[in-house]
Formats: structure tokens, C-alpha cells, sequence
């Protein structure tokens, strides 16, 4: 099975992926990995710092969106996200502290230009405050 976008929303989704990625890198995380798949979900990019591993959602609309990127990050989208990540920490361990950001691209209507993109770090947590880990 080929990676390669097929539609119009997968392909805006890459280029929204390939966007973030840059800007990460160039706010000095270390990617370590994009499109982590489990039978539970996706994570989009994969990263670290010196204290966090990141695990970022990506999420890519048009400047005229009824609703800011994140907003499409419910809850039901956030327990995948928990659980792919447990899943790939169980493979993968570290003894850095696990974090859930969210990256907002913003493009413009009917083009791939970039009208903002928005880091949002730590954008959640369990609710109950135990780890999903």
C-alpha cells in the first residue's frame, strides 16, 4: 500500500504535515518519526526536545474554516492519540516526560500558501490526571 496522498484532503493534509514539521525542526525539536500508525490511530509527527517526546497532531484547514483547527482535536481524537502513543513508547521507551501538542496550518482559501500556523504545546491531558503511559 502506497503512502501517497489520493485525495484532495490527503494531499492538503500532507502539505499541512510537511509545514509543521519544518517549523518544529526549525524551533529545534528533533522529528524522530511522521505517521506512527497503530490499530488505534495515526500520530502525525513524532518529536523530542531535551525534557519532552512530542507526539503532534496536525491539523490543516482553509483561512474561512467554521472552526479553528484545533477544535477538530475532540476528545474521542485525543484518546486515540493517548493510546497510540502507549503503544509506541511501549516499543520505543525513554525516560523523557511524554507531551501532546497540537499544530494549527492555516492555508489559504483554494492554494497551499500558508497563512499562519499555531504551536500549541500541551494542548491536552487525561482528564482523570492519571498518564495514558
Amino acid at each position: 500500500m502506497s503512502d501517497k496522498p489520493k485525495t484532495a484532503a490527503q494531499i492538503i493534509g500532507k502539505h499541512g504535515e510537511d509545514i509543521a514539521t519544518g517549523y518544529l525542526t526549525k524551533k529545534g525539536l528533533n522529528v524522530i518519526l511522521r505517521n506512527f500508525h497503530t490499530r488505534y490511530g495515526e500520530i502525525d509527527i513524532i518529536a523530542r526536545d531535551s525534557q519532552y517526546i512530542i507526539f503532534a497532531e496536525v491539523k490543516t484547514r482553509n483561512e474561512f474554516a467554521i472552526a479553528t483547527p484545533s477544535e477538530w482535536v475532540d476528545k474521542r481524537k485525543q484518546k486515540k492519540l493517548m493510546m497510540t502513543a502507549a503503544i509506541y513508547l511501549q516499543k520505543n521507551p525513554t525516560d523523557l516526560q511524554p507531551r501532546f501538542d497540537v499544530v494549527e496550518v492555516v492555508l489559504a482559501k483554494g492554494s497551499q500558501e500558508l497563512v499562519s500556523i499555531n504551536h500549541i504545546e500541551n494542548a491536552f491531558i487525561q482528564e482523570d490526571g492519571y498518564a495514558a503511559f
